[in-house]
């Protein structure tokens, strides 16, 4: 698939937000950074997800992760529509900033093309895309979403979780993995090395292979 995906480096591109110019790699800086794209200001779709965005703000901070959204429309456009997605939701602020991209070009040099949805003008519109970006500023993870399918917030959060924890310890998270459940140890760790790197313990499923590799601890 063209464009970025998993492994690749975030291109260090100069954007136009809400929250003036920036370029990506001075905004990640060190942290995890979630980069999300809508297919227009002024949708409804779109305007419920930046108001979730928005609500689970704080718990992405805890974790130290930043927020960073794109739409195609201009500055002025995304401010006006702020005001409607911070009356839907209630009051609650959107402090992220909004990347502009009305002449539709970062959209396709982040991998962000929806390849059936256009605009009125017949124009390309960006998909439901999420990259989870991290302090190297290369591609952890990414969704990609069309149009019609909004995101769920929750399994956001949780993969970000997932590729932290993963980063930390050299563990993985298994199917339907929800924090606070035990991981996995990486295949590449020896029984030896995780008796070192898990005081705590493990458990290792007993398998009709014989073999040891399903072994689960808490980090």
């Amino acid at each position: 698939m063209p464009g970025l995906t998993i492994g690749d480096d975030l291109p260090n591109l100069q954007v136009e937000t809400n929250h003036g110019k920036m370029k990506l790699h001075d905004y990640v800086g060190d942290s995890y950074t979630i980069l999300f794209s809508h297919p227009g200001d002024f949708t409804p779709v779109c305007t419920t997800e930046l108001a979730m965005m928005a609500a689970y703000a704080s718990k992405f901070a805890e974790r130290g992760v930043k927020l960073l959204g794109l739409s195609c429309d201009d500055v002025q456009s995304h401010n006006e529509w702020i005001k409607d997605i911070e009356a839907y939701n209630k009051g609650q602020k959107v402090t992220y900033p909004i990347i502009a991209d009305p002449k539709r070009e970062l959209i396709k040099q982040l991998n962000m093309v929806d390849p059936d949805e256009r605009d009125s003008s017949g124009h390309k519109l960006p998909s439901r895309a999420l990259h989870i970006v991290g302090p190297d500023k290369k591609i952890k993870l990414s969704f990609l979403y069309p149009a019609s399918t909004g995101r769920n917030m929750d399994e956001v959060l949780r993969v970000v979780e997932s590729l932290q924890k993963a980063a930390k310890y050299k563990v993985a998270t298994p199917a339907n993995w929800k924090p606070g459940e035990p991981v996995v140890i990486a295949p590449g760790v020896s029984n030896e090395e995780a008796k070192e790197m898990f005081p705590q313990g493990f458990d290792t499923a007993n398998l009709p292979s014989g073999k040891s590799y399903l072994r689960f601890t808490n980090v």
